[in-house]
């Protein structure tokens, strides 16, 4: 396995378990408040959208499920979806690695959209329960906000930076 997959794959996995142990906190105890972003789809669709070499599907998978378990979200529903979703724009990132950061907001806006909507649809054709459509709608706003963010903090404390074109180029031929 090549060195810098085992660091970005060892990174981004840190990364998540920060970020989930944050999540199990008990920060507000007994308020309501607003749903929060999802952090870890922010994270993990700057990660392929910069290093694309560096996080393979697999890895998002089993992150996302064991997200899932914890959390007592429906299994495996989440995670296909991210896969999904990061391997879209996986694909699409020699297209958008030029683009200014606006550009690449406003698609990775649009993409988590259609997952929780896909989300979402999915559980209403399976008769699951669904939150109420306002506290969805916040928390994509509140995800698509933190997006900006996310790639700042991870380019500070993680590193994380696009490929150049002579990488690109090398990764092309190492495939």
């Amino acid at each position: 396995m090549n060195r810098q997959l085992l660091i970005g794959t060892a990174l981004f996995c840190t990364a998540m378990a920060v970020l989930l142990f944050g999540r199990l906190l008990p920060l507000s105890a007994g308020t309501a408040r607003l749903p929060g972003p999802d952090l870890g789809l922010c994270l993990a669709l700057a990660w392929v959208l910069r290093r694309p070499d560096q996080l393979a599907a697999p890895v998002i998978a089993l992150v996302f499920a064991v997200q899932d378990i914890i959390l007592f979200h429906p299994l495996g529903l989440w995670p296909a979806i991210v896969v999904l979703g990061t391997e879209a724009a996986r694909l699409r990132e020699g297209r958008w690695r030029d683009g200014p950061f606006m550009v690449e907001w406003l698609r990775t806006a649009i993409l988590i959209g259609m997952m929780m909507l896909a989300y979402r649809i999915i559980q209403v054709l399976f008769m699951m329960p669904v939150p109420a459509l306002g506290q969805v709608i916040l928390h994509y706003i509140a995800t698509a906000a933190a997006y900006p963010p996310v790639v700042l903090a991870a380019r500070a404390l993680l590193g994380l930076r696009r490929i150049t074109p002579v990488e690109a180029e090398h990764m092309r031929f190492t495939r």
